[in-house]
């Protein structure tokens, strides 16, 4: 009862802060503390074991920050911020702008407006492989495809809620909830993109584009009849103009659009499924690419110090990485270590594992709804996602399930929730650019986002 009270308090605690616009990190890093102590001073399970622990039960609940920030800083927290930098290297020399041109320009010839609305989904979700930053993904779609949707006929808030969720599934190896997943199923980020997210994420995808397609026209003409959009809906604000003159991003040889699928093609290459003579890791490969980038430019440029200028970006990304999402890992950390160490979560899961027959398709949905919600609540996948990923190995071991039937749905689904939050970074980066309320968008979002997470779980259910 001490475990299911605890989680309760906590989960409802860390919402209310968060709903209230308190600083996120700090609300899941305080709450975390608060559990932590109420587990010291009313259980005997011990804080912190092992050569770490303080001999004082105050000092453990911190030596528990402790122990998370440097185990994360040193692996995952630095993946994170490596990656960070190459793209923010990448939109500095307008890399990622001319990779985003040519794979929008098909587009172009595409003039049926639903059509090129769920193609232009599909689009944004291949993008979002390699460019894995849902804001920096949906800011620049509503420079180039935006514009498209609404000449064609599309409502403003149809075109919104597709660029909104065009990140939603959350895939390829570039992603941190990917790289966290692929850690706990002992293999590389490369190899769960492959034999676990790219057929559920196909289908999953394909099954989206389609209802956006349908469910967008369907709200179209239902609220242009009804009043709540009026024609002036479907013509172009004068606002995203004004946002495209702000783009800080420089043009670029169209041939840089090829720099940042550099990764995906090394990891590719050098992987079980092609060459196994080299072994190359995540940070390496990052590494090697922001050379080759520079290289490049250099070539291309041929201005050795504006060339060695532009590569300062790289270290501020990691920076601007670390305040925003990896000290959000670590805080998310130490909030679902209290929930563990409560004994709560165990007591669902034994729940979930108790219903016969049925126990393993529960214990998932309770684990996918668990996650939509909190990426709902948080407005990020990542919060979410790293608050709980630790569960799902004993979630799945208490149902005999495989660990990737369980952890790759959760994972999809965590980015999808992220897609019905009003709160999620991208959805209020375009509402505003679009000069719409994020709650009008996610009201177009919800449906979609709602039918693209029941087919993941079928999806996953009948074939990993």
């Amino acid at each position: 009862m001490f475990g299911l009270i605890t989680v309760t308090v906590g989960i409802v605690l860390v919402g209310y802060l968060i709903v209230k616009k308190y600083y996120a990190p700090w609300a899941l890093l305080l709450v975390g503390l608060l559990m932590l102590l109420a587990v010291g001073l009313f259980t005997n399970v011990p804080l912190v074991t092992g050569k770490k622990v303080t001999h004082s039960m105050l000092l453990d609940v911190v030596q528990v920050v402790t122990n998370l920030s440097s185990s994360t800083l040193a692996g995952l927290g630095l993946q994170i911020m490596v990656i960070s930098g190459l793209a923010d290297y990448l939109d500095k020399i307008g890399a990622t702008k001319s990779f985003v041109k040519v794979c929008s320009k098909p587009l172009y010839y595409i003039h049926s407006p639903y059509t090129l609305l769920a193609i232009s989904y599909l689009v944004g979700q291949f993008i979002n492989i390699f460019i894995p930053s849902a804001v920096g993904l949906g800011v620049l779609l509503m420079l180039t495809v935006y514009p498209l949707l609404m000449a064609v006929g599309v409502s403003r808030v149809s075109a919104a809620a597709v660029i909104v969720t065009a990140s939603c599934l959350d895939l390829g190896p570039a992603s941190a909830n990917s790289i966290v997943t692929s850690k706990l199923l002992g293999i590389s980020a490369m190899e769960y993109f492959l034999e676990g997210q790219l057929l559920i994420g196909v289908i999953a995808a394909a099954v989206i584009a389609v209802s956006h397609g349908l469910l967008q026209r369907y709200f179209d003409k239902k609220d242009l009849a009804s009043g709540r959009l009026s024609e002036d809906d479907f013509k172009m604000r004068s606002e995203l103009m004004a946002a495209g003159a702000k783009d800080k991003q420089p043009d670029a040889p169209r041939f840089y659009a090829i720099l940042p699928v550099l990764p995906i093609v090394f990891l590719f290459i050098f992987s079980k499924f092609c060459y196994t003579g080299v072994r190359l890791e995540l940070i390496t490969c990052m590494f090697l690419c922001m050379i080759i980038t520079f290289l490049v430019d250099l070539l291309t440029k041929r201005t050795f110090k504006e060339c060695v200028a532009n590569t300062k970006s790289i270290f501020q990304g990691m920076g601007r990485v670390f305040t925003s999402t990896v000290s959000l890992i670590i805080c998310a950390l130490v909030f679902a270590e209290g929930l563990k160490l409560s004994g709560g979560i165990t007591t669902i899961i034994g729940w979930a594992a108790s219903m016969q027959n049925t126990a393993g398709v529960v214990m998932l949905i309770v684990m996918c709804t668990l996650l939509a919600f909190a990426s709902i609540l948080t407005g990020s996948a990542n919060a979410a996602f790293f608050a709980f990923n630790s569960l799902l190995p004993h979630a799945a071991k208490a149902v005999n399930w495989d660990l990737i039937v369980m952890a790759c749905p959760v994972q999809l689904v965590s980015g999808i929730g992220r897609s019905m939050s009003p709160i999620a970074g991208v959805t209020i980066a375009v509402s505003s650019i679009a000069e719409l309320s994020s709650f009008e968008v996610v009201r177009r979002t919800i449906p979609v986002m709602a039918i693209g997470m029941i087919t993941v779980v079928l999806s996953s259910l009948i074939l990993l």
